[in-house]
């Protein structure tokens, strides 16, 4: 038998009531997130997967965070490596508001839903979570229509991608953590400016560059995140003894250090000093007769 064709529940205005009661709810017990897209540079199309990624704008929008008790996940573990924190969570976003918030059409973000490997800024716990899987069918066709998307994201681990979202909390990830190269220039009035972009072109013709994230004119000194090359294939690097360009002019480097800020947390080497305390290394034969 076929349903009543005297009951519908595809009535147009009754699903627009209910998609208004789930924004309004969002609103009143959500959290403010900044949603920020990944740039996709260099694809894999063997594995689908792009390796140096680029978060280059952000969209602020309210999620309502499905966690009622705290994060889920594994929580905080103590690795050979060090501790590791390994937090997840679920955020719900009407689709309505990530229509006219961030697939806008004045935005560079492209496709109709939320993709996995986009991130999202918690200001409330001032964390990075990185979305792992998108489930559009839940609620499961109430009133025969979806009103939410639910983001199931993972904490994000920083590994060097470029932060230029325009939220300065969010950059400060990039300055902070990032592999960086330490750059002394000779003494001309050449002057930089943190956040411009400079280049220098090896001895091969290939180019260089990287973003100033500090700048000291008494020194001469510089530090430069996010760099890179026009050649990504291959490994290249800032070298002393040619000029580096800015929007002010080029300037001679005189030397180059390079300093990797990510391993800073590592914590394996404090591990293994702990552990000769109560573990001897020493015995060759632990299973056979001690004397």
């Amino acid at each position: 038998m076929a349903t009543n064709f005297y009951f519908s529940q595809k009535v147009r205005s009754e699903q627009n009531l209910y998609e208004d009661l789930v924004i309004e709810s969002l609103r009143m017990y959500g959290q403010d997130v900044y949603y920020i897209p990944r740039d996709i540079l260099e694809e894999d199309r063997i594995l689908s997967d792009d390796i140096p990624s680029q978060f280059n704008s952000s969209h602020r929008i309210e999620m309502y965070i499905e966690n009622i008790e705290g994060f889920d996940g594994e929580g905080d573990l103590f690795t050979k490596f060090g501790v590791e924190i390994r937090d997840q969570a679920t955020f719900v976003v009407s689709r309505r508001r990530w229509k006219q918030l961030v697939a806008r059409y004045d935005n560079e973000v492209e496709g109709s839903r939320p993709f996995e490997g986009d991130l999202i800024y918690l200001g409330l716990t001032k964390k990075l979570f990185q979305v792992m899987a998108v489930e559009h069918e839940s609620p499961f066709y109430q009133l025969s229509n979806l009103p939410v998307f639910k983001l199931r994201c993972e904490l994000f681990e920083y590994s060097g991608e470029i932060m230029d979202t325009g939220v300065e909390e969010i950059d400060d990830i990039e300055r902070e953590y990032s592999y960086t190269y330490n750059v002394r220039t000779a003494n001309t009035d050449v002057n930089f400016e943190v956040g411009e972009e400079v280049t220098q072109t090896l001895a091969d013709g290939t180019v260089m560059y990287g973003e100033v994230s500090y700048w000291k004119e008494s020194t001469r000194s510089l530090s430069l995140v996010g760099v890179g090359s026009n050649d990504p294939g291959n490994l290249h690097t800032f070298v002393s003894g040619r000029s580096i360009n800015s929007i002010n002019g080029s300037v001679l480097i005189e030397a180059v250090t390079e300093e990797n800020n990510i391993s800073n947390n590592e914590q394996n080497s404090d591990f293994d000093t702990i552990g000769d305390g109560f573990l001897d290394f020493s015995e060759s034969n632990p299973f056979g007769d001690p004397s």
